[in-house]
């Protein structure tokens, strides 16, 4: 089995799993850690388990590329804001605003790295922006986010398309290390933010063991092990690419938000967020001289 057909398996199979983080999240919350504090905690716990990766392989991260370990560490940016806005926004929602960013990555794409788009892709952008303008005003308000959560990830689905194309062009950190720098910028960006969205939680003695279990159950798995098989695959992979593969996060969140918290989609969101979907499928379909691992854009 080829590298890019491993990473891709791989990076859908986190997909899924991301689909339903939202539950252990809302679930800490409700024990006490509301906010970015249980983000905080959840990614603390995930850096510390990490770090005997990175303290005992040599090398791990002395000499590697900065401009790459700053990319791991945005992309760790990025999902805390995406984490966080599950707490206040609708789940399918934020889901699909994060899954905005193949979107944005034509137009780094196009704008930053100064590369030739196909037409297919700007068609992309056109049904992505039109999905956009449906979900967030179909109703009849503003086309643009209406609470927190919703502008969290709207801004973590952007600060997520500059950090997949840093770690695609520069980042030379092995899995493990990368995850301990993606799960400490989450823990950086989560702290920073914990104070002012919520007060510092107070959490009785007697739910601190389920606090506790939970935080690294939650770290351990979603952020050390997921995120180190995905920083892995993200180097092998276009970042349009690695986003639409990770999709199918878009509908077990929307399905298991509608089945467990009762959160369904209006026919304007669903409508809008079926556009944004079928822009990240146009954004990896195959072009008259693309490649197959999505290596479309050429340099002008």
């Amino acid at each position: 089995m080829g590298n890019s057909v491993l990473a891709s398996a791989v990076v859908l199979l986190t997909g899924i799993v991301w689909g339903v983080y939202w539950v252990p999240v809302r679930y800490i919350a409700e024990l006490g850690l509301d906010g970015a504090w249980g983000t905080g905690a959840i990614t603390l716990a995930a850096a510390l388990l990490l770090l005997p990766s990175v303290l005992g392989i040599r090398g791990a991260l002395g000499g590697k590329d900065i401009v790459g370990i700053i990319s791991v560490a945005l992309g760790g940016a990025a999902f805390a804001l995406y984490s966080i806005g599950f707490l206040y926004g609708k789940v399918a929602i934020v889901v699909l605003l994060w899954f905005f960013s193949p979107v944005w990555s034509v137009l780094i794409a196009r704008y930053v790295f100064r590369m030739k788009v196909p037409r297919l892709r700007l068609l992309a952008i056109a049904v992505g922006l039109a999905g956009l303008l449906v979900m967030l005003g179909g109703d009849g308000g503003l086309p643009v986010p209406t609470n927190l959560g919703e502008w969290m990830a709207f801004f973590g689905g952007l600060i997520w398309a500059f950090a997949t194309a840093g770690m695609r062009l520069r980042s030379d950190v092995t899995p493990l290390p990368s995850a301990f720098v993606f799960s400490f910028g989450a823990t950086v960006t989560s702290l920073a933010l914990a104070p002012f969205l919520e007060p510092l939680p107070t959490v009785a003695g007697e739910d601190l063991p389920a606090i506790a279990i939970q935080v690294l159950l939650t770290g351990g798995f979603w952020w050390a092990l997921s995120i180190a098989a995905l920083m892995w695959a993200a180097v092998r992979l276009d970042p349009a690419r690695l986003g639409i593969l990770l999709m199918p996060e878009v509908v077990f969140g929307a399905v298991t938000a509608a089945m467990f918290a009762g959160e369904n989609l209006s026919i304007s969101e669903f409508v809008g967020g079926a556009l944004v979907v079928l822009s990240g499928m146009l954004e990896v379909w195959p072009t008259k001289g693309g490649s197959e691992d999505g290596s479309h854009a050429k340099m002008t």
